[in-house]
């Protein structure tokens, strides 16, 4: 991971200065595809909260999408010191991923994300704000949809309809298993929506979400629930 200084020490304490860094931010934006070549190390992220405190844990969870299998995971905890606004939510929960992703001890090809790419109000969700302030490809996948309208995809695997805010395309609503509700996919940084529709149905063999999404959603919330500390000497990841 080869963070740009200048982008990645950006805080805010308030919503109009976070609307502010959220526009900055959006100005370095890269929607050009990124990458040619296809990405072999793929980690999904995801953060749980404590409804009940101001605790937050962050996971990251790297694959080779050549082989299936999980390379590596890494559990943070944290405090919540941005308070929860619909849109902004990328000022909570990404300064706990920095911390994940560079934790790990190999530098993904491509980042997804539980959340929203430019399929967002102001088109800069947490999928973007996490490339932009990495440099690393992003994506976003999300059970529900925040902005936009779209058809009802065919009811199959790999059925997919255009999520669209007027003349704008915003991502896709993909089927990732058969008779089973959309997933809604939107690109983040340095990558396309071909590519990342692509990519979320490799990562979602089974079940209705990309593997390493739930995968990271488990660790989070069973670190959290037991209130392990990743730093101690002899922590393990909970298992499945």
């Amino acid at each position: 991971m080869h963070p740009d200084p200048a982008l990645a020490t950006v805080e805010a304490r308030t919503v109009a200065e976070a609307e502010r860094v959220q526009q900055e931010l959006r100005r370095h934006l890269d929607l050009t595809g990124g990458p040619a070549k296809p990405p072999r190390l793929v980690a999904g992220v995801d953060v749980s909260y404590d409804k009940t405190s101001t605790r937050i844990v962050a996971a990251a969870v790297l694959v080779d999408l050549t082989s299936g299998v999980e390379v590596e995971t890494v559990v943070v905890p944290g405090e919540v010191t941005f308070p929860y606004v619909p849109g902004l939510l990328a000022f909570r929960e990404v300064p706990m991923l920095l911390t994940a992703l560079d934790r790990l001890d190999r530098s993904p090809d491509t980042v997804v994300c539980d959340g929203y790419g430019i399929a967002h109000p102001r088109r800069f969700g947490l999928a973007c704000h996490l490339g932009v302030v990495t440099g690393l490809p992003t994506f976003g996948v999300a059970k529900t949809p925040f902005v936009g309208t779209y058809a009802e995809p065919g009811p199959r695997r790999g059925d997919r309809s255009v999520l669209r805010d007027g003349d704008n395309v915003l991502g896709h609503a993909l089927r990732t298993q058969t008779d089973v509700k959309p997933v809604f996919v939107s690109v983040g940084h340095r990558t396309d929506l071909d590519r990342v529709t692509a990519l979320t149905l490799a990562l979602s063999p089974r079940y209705r979400l990309p593997d390493v999404i739930r995968r990271a959603d488990f660790l989070s919330r069973e670190a959290l629930r037991r209130g392990a500390d990743p730093s101690r000497p002899g922590f393990r990841a909970p298992q499945e």
